[in-house]
């Protein structure tokens, strides 16, 4: 199957309108209704007017549809659509990908959505593309996902092992890691591989039991504090643990940490681990390779350490 997206203009109202109606007249019944179904053909081709839109081709054939509506420096995805028979199939998930590319090439921050709050499998499937809320009027859930945002799949534990590996690279003395994600996720796989790639000391196990563990350098390089958050009140905590060692002088991950660990350091890097569901399956695979269990794995740069770093080659 080949999947191709491309750029449409007011010439591609009426196919868009098709893919819009089909795909928002099987959804359940909202109240109030949603406003893609009252669009027109003359509404949808003022929509299309301005910066446009995307229809996706599956072997040639529409199956899906994104209008981009730039507002400064965000891009909004309205009347995000994909037919009901071609849904589960990693179009959408493509679709997305496509319009954050859309979005950097022209110089945008960010992508924003709007959802609807009676719908929880759409919410979790715009949380899935790294989208968060941020803000909410019922019945509209508003989400963002900023754009220097790195994504990468990871198909499995090996790939996350040595994607560990790639960013310890990167990283130096003083540098703070926030894992999130699922139990099973992969967090305590990535932190082997970075293990790995400083040259530490000690097996790297979930330091669920212990909350911290400082694993040695064998190379003269920074030392390896893993934490578990999951089980801390508050970060400041972790001073009262006598972790034996100075925080500026290591590289700390952090597993279970988002919303608290983001007190450690103005400047970190924000690690999320989602597994891969069924909408997110990749078209140009024919056939998973054995064993494989991917995870979409979103690396967001915080603060001005990161400013200028290349991290495009993970």
């Amino acid at each position: 199957m080949t999947l191709v997206f491309e750029r449409v203009g007011p010439e591609a109202a009426t196919e868009v309108l098709g893919i819009v109606r089909a795909a928002f007249s099987a959804r359940p019944p909202l109240d109030p209704p949603a406003d893609a179904l009252g669009e027109t053909e003359g509404s949808m081709k003022e929509r299309l007017s301005g910066f446009g839109g995307v229809v996706a081709r599956l072997d040639g054939v529409a199956v899906g549809t994104v209008l981009m509506d730039p507002a400064e420096s965000t891009l909004w995805l309205r009347r995000f659509a994909v037919l009901p028979d071609q849904q589960g199939h990693g179009v959408a998930h493509k679709m997305v990908t496509y319009a954050a590319g859309v979005a950097r090439a022209e110089g945008f921050d960010d992508l924003a959505v709007i959802a609807r709050e009676e719908l929880p499998e759409t919410l979790r499937f715009w949380v899935r593309q790294g989208f968060r809320e941020i803000s909410r009027e019922s019945p509209a859930v508003r989400l963002r996902r900023p754009l220097n945002e790195y994504v990468v799949e990871a198909l499995d534990a090996d790939a996350m092992t040595e994607l560990g590996r790639r960013v310890a690279a990167l990283v130096a003395a003083g540098d703070v890691l926030v894992l999130s994600g699922g139990l099973g996720a992969g967090k305590t796989t990535f932190t082997k591989g970075l293990g790995a790639g400083l040259g530490v000391r000690g097996e790297i196990t979930s330091p669920t039991f212990v909350i911290a563990r400082v694993h040695p350098s064998t190379v003269g390089g920074p030392e390896l504090v893993h934490v578990d958050a999951y089980r801390l009140g508050g970060i400041e905590e972790l001073d009262d643990l006598d972790l034996d060692t100075d925080l500026d002088d290591a590289v700390t991950v952090v597993e279970w940490g988002e919303g608290l660990a983001e007190g450690l350091s103005e400047a970190r890097l924000e690690i999320r681990i989602v597994r891969a569901e069924a909408d997110e399956a990749p078209l140009d695979l024919v056939e998973a390779p054995d064993g494989a269990d991917p995870r979409r794995v979103e690396i967001l740069p915080v603060g001005a350490r990161w400013r200028g770093v290349d991290l495009s080659a993970l």
